[in-house]
């Protein structure tokens, strides 16, 4: 049975895990560099990982001997080198030339969208929420990366270059908090 207070803890949990407004610098780059992005790609492969990990994500990880703490811990350190990538201005990962199909899978669906963080946080939601909810949840969540990605270009414009870099620090510094509540809470000592 669906439950609407289930249903909004896992949108509203998801939505501030992936950020894609907080992506949308990223996303404002990667677009002007490749002229557009293929939104409906990004957010089915995003929406196809998410659902996967959901159903296979434990299984996956111990295949290689790998438990959720340290997939948690990796995606962590991913996540505050994006943070420290977006505070600071500049590039820690090598951004290669690649075409416009390449890009709306890597890095925006992965990691950007569906990253360590999105499928950690979906293994925690797992363990606390129904199935069907955690569902509507992504659901909802991919309905709305898909409007950002298709109005990147619209949001740009109204925001202006000050409004992005404004938007591209805070949420750097979000991404740098999530990474470091991520590492806390998964470090084993």
């Amino acid at each position: 049975m669906f439950n609407v207070k289930e249903i909004i803890s896992v949108t509203l949990i998801l939505f501030s895990v992936i950020d894609v407004l907080g992506s949308l610098p990223v996303i404002v780059d990667f677009r002007r560099r490749l002229g557009k992005i293929e939104s409906e790609k990004a957010t089915l492969v995003a929406g196809i990982i998410m659902v996967v990990f959901l159903f296979l994500g434990e299984r996956l990880l111990s295949l290689f001997g790998v438990d959720v703490a340290s997939f948690a811990i990796a995606g962590a350190i991913i996540l505050f080198l994006l943070g420290l990538e977006m505070i600071l201005g500049r590039n820690i990962f090598k951004h290669d030339s690649v075409d416009v199909g390449v890009a709306s899978i890597v890095p925006i669906a992965f990691p950007i969208i569906a990253g360590a963080a999105t499928m950690t946080t979906l293994l925690a939601l797992r363990s606390a929420y129904q199935i069907q909810n955690i569902l509507v949840g992504i659901l909802l969540n991919l309905f709305f990366v898909y409007l950002v990605l298709k109005s990147s270009d619209w949001i740009e414009q109204k925001l202006g270059q000050g409004g992005t870099d404004v938007l591209r620090k805070v949420f750097g510094i979000i991404l740098l908090a999530i990474a470091i509540k991520l590492f806390k809470t998964n470090l084993v000592m």
